[in-house]
């Protein structure tokens, strides 16, 4: 009896180690690429309205048909699970297999493209809030996990993008000024229960969380401090466009086919950190698949090799630099990160890129593998334009689950002081 109990109480306390544990996206395989969340054939940043439709995909480049399933699970603001059974977030079942996919045409690469609609006929999701896709082979092994936000639209949450007050910064960073109200909600506690993510141009990697309210003025919060909402403004993404693959651009110096696929060769690109602010458009960090050529460009646009080098006289040869973009869902992973090539004097690296239009920058990490922001590549200037979003989060005494209940958007193409 006495061993039973030891056995009930260990595997109890395992269990709540497992619930309370954070959960982190699982990066997926060399042969799976292309990750998209899209609304109307456009890729976006996960975050959409309760019961909107949007569209999950994603390339595998073995292009034989594999069967994928996915399982979706909900998550508290610090993306520990919640305690909602699937029946109290989702009508229907996951778990089911992806069963919209084509295959590849009229390309030197092969791929099976997969397509899964949220909501769909099987499945419709009732709460808002923070959720991950698993996505699992035939062999119910794990293949990648991302993650996604569902919002309620039941308060607004104006924002502004201003200069950094202090002195020392208001050259290169950039800070946000925002209020939340309501209609719907009377906010209860709202230091403990209310709590709001920052993100810049949708990056998780240098999110800004557990914002709390500043001030309170009846049911209207505000925030406005000097330096918790800050970002360091960066400088406008790089791009290359390759819709048409076999052409020569004015970011692409040279084209060839020596390995079977196509082979793009950009420009040097050399760090911007101590030239001057200039601005062009960027479409921060996105991709846009394109083929020329093509009716269809889920299938029929290309993967071609795309070599990256990198010229930067203050960064040392051992260091840690990285291509990222939402093209790559910005992976601080070894398939993305640059080598040095002595003998030419430069970091160098081949990326297989679906093509069309892509946005990307170089991350530069520490020896403790964080990101340098202050000493960025390519600089910080605070007229750089970039996309904000404010995500609400709030659980009323008593509820079980964090909702989302707004979001938020600002640009700094608007910046004032």
């Amino acid at each position: 009896m006495t061993r039973r109990i030891i056995f009930f109480l260990l595997t109890l306390f395992f269990s709540n180690l497992t619930i309370g544990q954070t959960v982190t996206e699982t990066l997926p395989p060399y042969n799976i690429k292309t990750i998209t969340f899209k609304v109307a054939g456009n890729n976006v940043i996960p975050i959409f309205r309760l019961g909107d439709q949007f569209q999950f995909g994603f390339d595998d480049l073995f292009g034989n048909e594999e069967d994928y399933y996915f399982v979706i699970t909900h998550h508290n603001y610090n993306w520990t699970p919640s305690e909602l059974s699937k029946s109290e977030y989702m009508d229907g079942m996951d778990n089911q297999r992806i069963q919209d996919y084509e295959n590849s045409f009229n390309t030197l690469q092969i791929y099976s493209h997969y397509r899964l609609n949220i909501p769909n006929n099987l499945l419709r999701i009732t709460k808002s809030g923070n959720y991950l896709i698993s996505v699992y082979n035939s062999d119910r092994e794990l293949v990648f996990s991302r993650k996604f936000i569902l919002y309620e639209d039941i308060a607004e949450v104006p924002m502004k993008v201003k200069r950094a007050r202090n002195v020392a910064d208001n050259r290169y960073k950039q800070n946000l000024e925002f209020s939340i109200t309501s209609k719907n909600i009377l906010f209860q506690n709202a230091n403990q229960n209310v709590k709001v993510l920052l993100l810049q141009n949708g990056r998780w990697d240098n999110a800004i969380v557990n914002i709390k309210p500043q001030y309170t003025m009846g049911n209207d919060l505000l925030f406005k401090y000097d330096k918790e909402t800050q970002f360091y403004a960066g400088n406008e993404y790089l791009n290359f466009d390759n819709k048409d693959i076999r052409a020569v651009t004015n970011n692409i110096a040279a084209i060839d086919s020596d390995k079977g696929l196509y082979n793009a060769h950009l420009y040097t690109d050399y760090g911007r950190k101590f030239k001057p602010y200039t601005y062009y458009p960027d479409i921060n960090g996105n991709f846009f698949v394109r083929n020329l050529r093509a009716e269809n460009n889920d299938v029929e646009a290309d993967y071609s090799w795309v070599y990256f080098t990198l010229f930067s006289t203050e960064t040392p040869a051992n260091s840690n630099i990285y291509i990222t973009g939402i093209f790559n869902n910005n992976q601080l992973s070894s398939e993305n990160k640059m080598d040095y090539n002595p003998e030419r004097g430069i970091f160098e690296k081949a990326l297989l890129i679906k093509q069309g239009f892509t946005n990307y920058n170089y991350t530069l990490l520490d020896a403790q593998n964080n990101i340098v922001e202050k000493d960025a590549i390519d600089g910080n200037f605070y007229e750089t334009e970039n996309q904000y979003t404010a995500v609400v989060y709030y659980r009323a005494n008593g509820e079980r689950y964090d909702r989302v209940i707004g979001k938020g958007d600002a640009n700094s193409v608007n910046i004032t002081n």
